[in-house]
């Protein structure tokens, strides 16, 4: 299996391994702002097993993406950031090669399992959600297309403050859509990325949690209940936090790789 990378040059021992979420995304909308990282630090922004222009060579399975990502990293140990989807890729390769992740950073994503119901009652959510109905019933849409069409549809479930979504569409045009795990998800075949036992399996290993506070896909709600070495939740930011606030996003990243001191346990803007 040969992985599409982007790469950008840093000091080897000082590598993170961007995981991009989806299934079906590739990484480029995670590029800015971490690409300001590069020279401090090497960048390695792979697109998953049929995502982006990675080959979709069977097994399409969570556990295939991980085996790719410990082909991928070799040694030594690297630090990881994983957003959304991507985040429970990441927590996989941590409990599955402890020994290649140094630090672990889940954006946008969660440890915890989303309860049943989590959204319920939420005014604003509610009222975003009525107004951009799902696409995924749509007759007329199928394949790359669907694909696509949900992802605009989502923008503004997905970037909290309306001046960042002209600026996140444009950065969905340059996505590059994949359907390759469709049919498997629609058909209930695509196995849950979700470790039913991150929590006890995490906890050797320095856990960064960067949420944002108005996250419409993974509740903030969960950060404050997930053991962790620190915790981040960004106000007046939602899924894509990166968008809604890309300089404090950035500075939360640096800070939690500057840091070795992996004993603390708290949460900032709770």
């Amino acid at each position: 299996m040969r992985l599409t990378v982007r790469e950008c040059d840093g000091p080897a021992d000082r590598t993170l391994l961007v995981v991009h979420g989806g299934p079906g995304w590739d990484h480029s909308y995670l590029v800015e702002p971490l690409r300001e990282l590069a020279g401090d630090r090497r960048l390695l922004f792979p697109d998953l097993r049929g995502c982006g222009r990675s080959p979709a060579a069977e097994p399409l399975t969570p556990d295939a993406m991980v085996a790719d990502l410990i082909e991928l990293i070799g040694s030594p140990a690297v630090d990881v950031l994983g957003f959304s989807y991507g985040g429970l890729i990441a927590q996989r390769l941590a409990i599955q090669a402890p020994h290649l992740v140094r630090r672990l950073i889940v954006a946008s994503s969660s440890v915890l399992p989303v309860p049943a119901g989590a959204f319920d009652g939420w005014e604003e959510y509610e009222r975003r959600a009525a107004a951009h109905p799902s696409l995924w019933e749509d007759p007329a849409l199928d394949g790359v297309e669907l694909v696509r069409a949900e992802a605009f549809r989502n923008a503004p479930l997905n970037v909290w403050r309306e001046q960042s979504l002209p600026g996140y569409r444009r950065r969905l045009e340059r996505v590059m859509f994949t359907a390759t795990y469709l049919r498997a998800w629609r058909e209930g075949r695509l196995p849950s990325a979700r470790h039913p036992d991150a929590v006890e399996r995490l906890s050797g290993i320095p856990l960064f949690l960067l949420h944002g506070r108005y996250d419409m896909t993974f509740p903030a709600s969960l950060v404050a209940l997930t053991p962790c070495t620190d915790a981040i939740v960004l106000d007046e930011a939602g899924h894509m936090a990166h968008i809604d606030q890309p300089e404090a996003w950035l500075a939360a990243v640096s800070r939690f790789l500057g840091n070795d001191e992996n004993s603390r346990d708290r949460v900032i803007g709770q």
